[in-house]
Order: structure tokens, then sequence, then C-alpha cells
């Protein structure tokens, strides 16, 4: 036997059942909504990892292709590495929940995610989020929630709660919120500019459906729930942090910490460890935790002068922005470049312009294979933050990171029809001190507009922090803020937006949520510090996108023909286009709907090609005009070839004025000739004159 039960949210049924499967598990949920099923399951190990001084939190999402009814390609025939939907995905379940397990926790916790059904209606993603909350919630592990997820989307100008595949991918709105029972912990979104007022709307819209799915989980909970387990707390001791505070008392800690120089901050702090380690010498269990007990010293100060006294540790106003710098051309040859700095942050942004052959292949748990036409990637070298680190690939993190940038740009990028290129922007960070991604966004948008991308509108992105006291009422925002206000701070609330609205959100915090009056005031703050941003920096550097592509880009021309002769200029096993792509040099595109872009980067070339495809598809209308080449002499007169795959024949008596008695007499093969289309014979071929032609 085992328990079900049920919820009806946004139309659907939400059910889940408890002891059904995963009995070995802390805790185990099968999910199913709609279709849609997902098996969670959330472990944790008897004892804390040895030397560590963080809590040791997985999330996984596990994509299988059978839940489609696909089977993975490749040799092996398994699913390979995780996409970036799946750690995308494994990131949004991430950062709610782990504020809410206890700071002093050091056992390790995995929460698993296997997709196992898609209901096109009913997104596993969504099912994920809330399985993981739920499996955690009735385990033994330590675990202060309930918590929930919901997601938003805007279509038609109308906001839909939990949304199909389609309305997802298609609205204007992808907005996912956690909440507890007081407050929203979580914010992930993509934007199509969407007013500030309207996102807020947006946000407390979940939030008030998140208590009615909290208010279902705890009916769990007191069902089939699980007493928490006792576990070895790793918290510092307070009688080490008065021995530190002896040594190096809190004004002594301030000076140290409360420079605008990171190096300068962390050769004082290196000082000050030095210090106590040889004070501590004689303690081995205390210079086993000294790393950390420093941290939490630093972090209680810094957070002192700023709620206090309002004081920030590089001196700034609590709404000031770090020293911002922007220009744009900084690499040559490459299709378009740009180069950010706020304050310790930099990045050099890099846009490459090609053929839409060139868009990315995205196959994954949906009915059809998607394709990404413009595409971010962020690179964060271990060099830019001082420290020596061999590059072994993308993270979770810069993976992440160029999503955001990416979706923060889609909504500005031109149709296909506008501007039929793949687009791909690369972000590399030179240097690092707090919200690389949103310098990314910002460099990234100079980039695309220095190549020539005509963006329709400028986008910027900051991040805003927080520190709290006691009340709730009692709490500073900080905008722009740097590494350490990030790593001391409860919250690092990024937004990408244009002067309109909204295009990108996303939302870490360390605390157990933010009542509305902080959402508000981040997104207004954030607000007001891009628009600062667009017109002390980046319009100054590139106001408006470039008229034409780079010189070093491939030019692109696009042209529409039938649908039903693209067999004319593929050709038998692809001759004819072949044939024209050898002759130009050019790279060719053609879609089902007929139309066709050529490419390359020189203009005499590209137009030479598209008049052979424009002579290829024509019908030849009589009394038109038209150039070709001798391919071929027979007795009775000479094959003209138009384009390849396209001839016509030239009767002997229409070759010249005069009478001739050989072909050969006028013509040799490969000549270049002008004609002129006589119609139709008795046969229905279609007939040239040579001599015709010389009379126009």
């Amino acid at each position: 036997m085992f328990d079900k039960f049920s919820l009806e949210l946004a139309g659907r049924t939400l059910t889940v059942d408890i002891n059904r499967v995963g009995k070995q598990a802390n805790g185990c949920a099968l999910m199913h909504y709609g279709d849609t099923t997902v098996l969670s399951t959330a472990t944790a190990s008897d004892a804390p990892r040895d030397g560590i001084d963080f809590f040791p939190l997985s999330v996984e999402y596990e994509e299988k292709l059978y839940a489609v009814g696909k089977i993975p390609g490749g040799f092996n025939k398994r699913e390979g590495k995780a996409s970036e939907n799946a750690i995308l995905t494994s990131r949004v379940i991430d950062r709610p929940m782990r504020p809410l397990f206890p700071k002093d926790y050091r056992n390790d916790v995995t929460l698993n995610n296997m997709v196992m059904s898609v209901d096109p209606e009913c997104r596993p993603e969504l099912v994920a989020m809330l399985g993981s909350a739920i499996a955690t919630c009735i385990s033994d592990i330590p675990f202060d929630g309930p918590c929930a997820m919901t997601q938003v989307g805007l279509v038609n100008g109308e906001f839909i709660v939990n949304p199909s595949q389609t309305q997802w991918a298609e609205g204007d709105l992808q907005l996912t919120v956690a909440s507890t029972k007081e407050k929203v912990i979580m914010i992930e979104a993509g934007a199509n500019i969407v007013p500030e007022a309207k996102m807020i709307e947006a946000i407390y819209m979940a939030h008030d459906v998140n208590q009615k799915i909290i208010a279902f989980i705890d009916e769990i909970v007191a069902k089939v729930g699980k007493k928490k387990h006792e576990y070895e707390s790793c918290a510092i001791p307070q009688e080490l942090f008065d021995e530190i505070k002896k040594i190096v008392p809190p004004e002594e800690m301030e000076t140290a910490v409360f420079t605008d120089e990171k190096q300068v901050r962390e050769e004082n702090i290196r000082n000050i460890t030095a210090r106590l380690q040889e004070a501590f010498a004689e303690k081995e269990d205390w210079l086993a935790i000294l790393g950390e007990a420093i941290y939490q010293y630093e972090k209680k100060t810094v957070r002192k002068m700023i709620l206090k006294d309002h004081k920030r540790p590089d001196g700034r106003e609590i709404t000031q922005i770090r020293p911002l710098a922007a220009e744009v051309d900084l690499i040559p040859r490459v299709h378009g470049s740009s180069m950010f700095t706020r304050g310790q942050t930099q990045i050099c942004d890099v846009c490459t312009l090609a053929p839409l052959s060139e868009v990315q292949k995205v196959d994954g748990l949906d009915d059809n294979v998607t394709y990404k036409r413009y595409i971010h990637h962020y690179n964060f070298p271990a060099y830019s933050v001082g420290e020596t680190k061999v590059s072994r690939g993308p993270g979770r993190r810069e993976i992440g990171h160029g999503a955001l940038a990416e979706r923060a740009l889609l909504p500005v990028i031109p149709s296909e029809e506008e501007f039929p290129y793949a687009i791909r922007c690369v972000s590399e960070t030179f240097e690092s001190n707090g919200s690389t991604s949103m310098a990314s966004t910002c460099a990234s948008c100079m980039s695309l507009m220095a190549a020539g991308v005509p963006i329709k509108a400028m986008v910027a992105g900051i991040s805003c922090g927080l520190v709290t006291g006691e009340t709730d009422d009692d709490f500073v925002l900080l905008t722009d803020i740097q590494g350490l206000e990030d790593f001391f701070g409860d919250m690092d609330f990024k937004v990408t937006g244009t002067t309109e609205g909204i295009t990108a959100i996303q939302m870490d915090i360390k605390i157990h949520g933010l009542t509305r009056p902080i959402v508000e005031g981040a997104i207004a703050r954030c607000r007001e510090a891009r628009l600062f941003i667009m017109d002390n920096c980046m319009k100054p550097a590139i106001a408006a996108p470039r008229p034409t592509v780079n010189e070093y880009a491939p030019k692109i021309v696009s042209v529409q023909i039938d649908p039903e002769k693209i067999g004319d200029v593929v050709g038998q096993k692809g001759k004819t286009i072949n044939a024209i792509i050898a002759q130009t040099g050019v790279k060719i595109d053609i879609t089902d709907d007929g139309m066709v872009s050529v490419c390359g980067t020189d203009k005499e070339m590209i137009n030479k090609a598209v008049e052979l495809i424009n002579t290829i598809v024509s019908d030849f209308v009589e009394g038109e005009i038209y150039k070709g080449t001798v391919v071929s002499i027979k007795e009775f007169g000479a094959f003209i070839e138009f384009a390849p795959g396209k001839e016509g024949m030239v009767h002997i008596s229409k070759i010249a004025k005069e009478r001739i008695d050989h072909v050969e007499d006028v013509l040799t093969l490969g000549d270049k000739v002008t004609v002129k289309c006589l119609g139709k014979d008795k046969m229905g071929r279609i007939s040239f004159s040579i001599k015709d032609a010389m009379q126009n």
C-alpha cells in the first residue's frame, strides 16, 4: 500500500505518490501532473563531510529521452552529459532550497529528479521543482520548509499559471517564483520587455498560488513526514570568536576590509590570518576552523557597518554605481567587439555572425527539435580573480551566467526575416569583483551594435544587494554590489531591461525570503541604475546599431523562390547548388518555404550567385534578354548554359545576321553570349536567338 495525495492546480490534477517507490531514500515522491511523471528523491549522508566549510548540496535533473519516445543518438545510445536546460533547471531548484537547510549542516545532500514521462501541457521542470520540495519536506533531513514554486506565462496580455510548453515558449513572460509561507525566496524570469509594475503583479500572483501548494505539502507532511534527524553542528565556537577579537579588535577589522581595492583587502586579511595562526599555533582544533571563523568575523563587520552606518566597504553611497567605462572595436578583424568595465569587473564580448545553417540544434524533452539562432556563451577563467586553476570547460555557474545574458538580450534580437544571420556572443571575463553576468549583458549589447545587428533597443543590467537586520523593516538595499557585498550580504537581485521594461531577472538569496517592499524596492533600484548605465556609459561608446555589418562579417542576401522549384536549384544529388557554390564561393541555405539565403564576403560573388539562382527558377519569358555560356556545339546549333543545370538551344539560323554554314565559324566552347528568348517552338522547347539580341 502507498499514500496518494491530489491537488487541483491551474486546471490540472497534481498527484503525489508516497511510499510507492524509492523507499530507501530519505524522502521520495513520485509526481504526476497531467501525464508528466517525475521521480524526485532526497538523500543525505549519515555523517558530515570532513574538511569543508560549506553545505554540500547537489541537485540533479535527469532528462530521460524515453519520456518523449526518443532513442538517444550516438554509438552508445545512452543519455550523455546533462543538457543546458537540465543544468539551468537544477540551478533553479537549488537556489531557493539551499538557504532553507541549516547553515551549520555539513552532511552531503542530493536532490535527484528523473523525468520519466512528458505531457506537453505540463512542463516537467515545474513538476521536478515541486517534487524536490516535497521529497525533502517529508524526509528526515533538516529543512526549514515547506516551500513551493509556480510558473507564470503571459499570452496575449493575459497571465497564465503553469503554462504549457507551447505557451511558455511563445509567450511574453517566463517567470518562476518560489515562496515559503510568508515570503518570496526565488525569482527567475525571461520577459519580452515587460513593465516593472506588470512583473511585480505576476510575481505576487505566483506567490499566492504557492500558498495553496504549501498548504497541500503541509497535509502530506502531517500524514507521512518523518521526524528530522539530529546532526553534528559545525558552528564556530563563541570562545574562538572572543579570542580572535582580543587579538584583532573590531576597529582593526573594519580598517582591513573597508577599501575599494580587492587586492589590498585580501592582503590585509592574509596578514590578520597569519597573526592568528601564530597566536593559536598550539590549538590544532581551532586552526582547522580558523579560516571560516575569520570569514564570519569579516561578514559580521561588513554587515554591521552597512546596516547601522550605511557605510560600504569601498566608500560608495548606498545607491552609487562603481566607476564605469566602455569601448567598442578593441579586437581587430572580428565581426563586433566591446569591453565594459564597472569597478574591478571587466568583460570583453565578441560577436560573430554566420549564415542560418550555423544555428544550434537543441534536442531535448520536446516534441520537436528546436534551434537556437542567438547564442551567448560566458567564460570565467581563474586569472580573472587572481587564482591559478586549469580550465576544465564551463561549469554550471558559467552556463547559468551565459544563459542569463542570452535571455536578457533575446527580446531585442531582430527576426530572421529582418536579419538572416545566426549570432553568437562570447563574454570573456578579464577581471571579476561582482556581477559579471550583468557586465556581460552590457558588453554583449554593445558588441551586437558594433557588429551591425539591428537590435530593437539597448539593454543593460545591474545587480542589487541586501543587508537585513532583526526585523522585516530593518534592511538596506545596495545598488551595484561588489564581490564582498555579495558574499556577506543576503541577496543578489539581477535585473536586465530596456528603457521600457524588463527582459530578465535572476534572484539569489541566503535568507528565508523577501518581503514585498524589498522586492519592489530592488526592481525600482535596478531600473534607475540600468538607465544611468545606458546614458552615461554605453551610449557614449556606441549609441545605436551600425547601419551595415562589419567588413569581415559575411554578407547575406535573401531571395524568395517558388517552393516547387527548390529541386531545380538543388539539382540531382545537389549537383546544381554545388556548382553555384564552386563558381562563387558562397554558402547557400534554402528553407522549405522557398527562402534562399546567399552568404559570402565578396559582394560581387554574392550577386552572381543570386543572378544564377534567379535564372534557374526563371520561366524564360518571350522577348527577355539573357546571358549565358556556350557549353555544347552541334551541327544544327549551340547549347547555352545560363546557370548550372539550366540550358537552352540557339538554332544555327539564329546565330548570326548573315548565313553561316558551320556553327564553329562563329562560336567556340566557353564563349559568353547574349541571347533573346523567342518563346516555345513546335515541340514545346524554349528557343533563343543571338542575332535578335544584337538588334537590341
